[in-house]
């Protein structure tokens, strides 16, 4: 089959860092190709050339035979390339439908009626049972909900090549299937869809073809039926991180959360009577459809959110006094100073270390020497620690805010959805790190949208449903 889009030998460095060195790929019509590799491989740097938004340093594309308008955005979409974005593109004190809204302008002079130019994307939620409030403003929303406009604003163009960079991390199994429908739908009308993704088994489900880039080069290309998931994960990392259980166990008392109310941002009552009790060394799996109160509840036990009663109580110490160690979800909103260094963000909390202080002052040479090994132990794939954190990709801006709270054992552990956007590897030796907490007394309360990372790590699962715990399960039974 003919290829629709091409790519010759692209490369692309920022400073001394070589994001991709010279890449050459097809993408054929009527395909998934997904597109996959380690954290920092350059996957996102490769969409972001194909979609407009950067221009390689060297190299060749083509779509349709014509030049790729490399570094020109509203081109590229003009042409017939659109992308949902890893990290959301969208206005935070517009409405849904605003943002929706902007999707489909045509032209600077046109008459902005958001609800009306919004409408197909709102009709296309409702054919994917995705309930969007257009009224409500889109920093209220939860981060789930938020990626469903991504995906939405999309999808509401007739864009002949469609990327997806890492669509699901924040989708429930079912909510997964229904985007893997919409995908099946395009592709059958002829799309090219170009995806990036972690999961392999969603990759296996979706995909037509892969290629593997792996530290900017290219790995090989292959049909999905000719390979399976080990061989993908090593053409990725080199090896296959093993599977892990939890073993059952008894616990000593650590944290007791009674009768806990907690608003939302609105004002709503995000969580409601919620009652639990998690061990010193258990680790809690809190699962659900995401927009339960999952974040309200995190937010409260991390103490960033008050709570509107009830009670939160840590066995042995004072909760306030507590070492709190907390992975939020919305790693770019809530867990990073993006336009501050590397550094400067794992000193947020390192800071209170005695070792790097000296009376008020910090200790140059010392914190120099704890960044390189937090960025050694973590595999942070950086140039210098001095570059500004936004200059990271996805996964390695992740690494950064799970380094900077697993790099003391804490207290209390609270994570949400910690592995989204980390690739095997990354997503194995975060896996390692919240066990060794919890294997060192820590209480963990682990907030994740998969399934299978609950089956994984946690002794006990619970579910959240409109503010309110439903089943209990435990170990591999979640």
């Amino acid at each position: 089959m003919t290829p629709i889009l091409r790519l010759r030998e692209v490369s692309k460095a920022y400073g001394p860092t070589v994001a991709l060195d010279r890449v050459s790929i097809d993408f054929a019509p009527n395909e998934v190709h997904a597109v996959l590799g380690e954290n920092g491989a350059g996957k996102s740097t490769l969409m972001n050339i194909i979609a407009g938004f950067v221009a390689p340093d060297s190299g060749e594309g083509t779509l349709r035979d014509l030049p790729l308008p490399f570094g020109r955005p509203f081109e590229a979409r003009r042409r017939g390339i659109a992308m949902v974005h890893q990290h959301f593109a969208l206005v935070p004190a517009f409405s849904a439908a605003e943002n929706l809204s902007l999707a489909n302008l045509r032209s600077p002079w046109q008459t902005h009626r958001p609800v009306r130019d919004a409408g197909h994307s709102l009709a296309l939620a409702e054919q994917l049972g995705w309930k969007v409030e257009p009224d409500r403003l889109t920093q209220d929303l939860p981060v789930g909900v938020q990626q469903r406009l991504e995906i939405l604003k999309a999808l509401s163009s007739d864009a002949e090549v469609v990327i997806f960079d890492e669509p699901t991390a924040v989708l429930t199994p079912d909510e997964v299937e229904d985007l893997f429908r919409v995908i099946r739908e395009l592709k059958d009308r002829g799309r090219t869809i170009i995806l990036i993704a972690h999961k392999l088994s969603e990759v296996m489900a979706i995909a037509d073809r892969v290629t593997v880039l792996r530290r900017g080069a290219f790995v090989a290309t292959a049909p999905i039926t000719d390979v399976d998931a080990d061989q993908l994960a090593t053409w990725m990392v080199g090896e296959v991180p093993g599977t892990r259980t939890p073993v059952s166990a008894s616990f000593e008392p650590g944290l007791r959360v009674t009768d806990l109310h907690v608003r939302g941002s609105r004002g709503e009552h995000a969580v409601r009577g919620v009652s639990f009790a998690i061990g010193k060394g258990e680790i809690l799996g809190i699962g659900g459809v995401d927009g339960n109160g999952q974040v309200e509840l995190a937010e409260a036990l991390a103490r960033v959110r008050p709570t509107a009663a009830g009670s939160i109580y840590l066995t042995g110490c004072d909760l306030e006094e507590a070492n709190l160690a907390y992975i939020p979800q919305d790693r770019q909103s809530d867990g990073l100073a993006l336009s501050m260094s590397i550094r400067d963000n794992l000193l947020i909390t390192g800071h209170r270390r005695r070792e790097l202080t000296r009376g008020p002052f910090l200790r140059r040479r010392a914190i120099e020497r704890w960044t390189g090994d937090l960025v050694d132990r973590f595999q942070i794939k950086v140039g210098s620690v001095r570059d500004p954190v936004s200059s990271l990709s996805g996964g390695n801006q992740q690494k950064v805010v799970v380094a900077r709270s697993l790099d003391q054992i804490p207290d209390l552990l609270i994570a949400v959805n910690p592995t989204r956007g980390l690739d095997v590897r990354a997503t194995d030796y975060v896996h390692s790190q919240i066990v060794a907490a919890a294997d060192a007394g820590a209480v963990v309360a682990l907030f994740s949208t998969d399934r299978d990372e609950l089956a994984a790590l946690a002794h006990r699962t619970v579910f959240l449903s409109r503010g309110q715990l439903t089943d209990h399960l435990v170990g591999g039974d979640a």
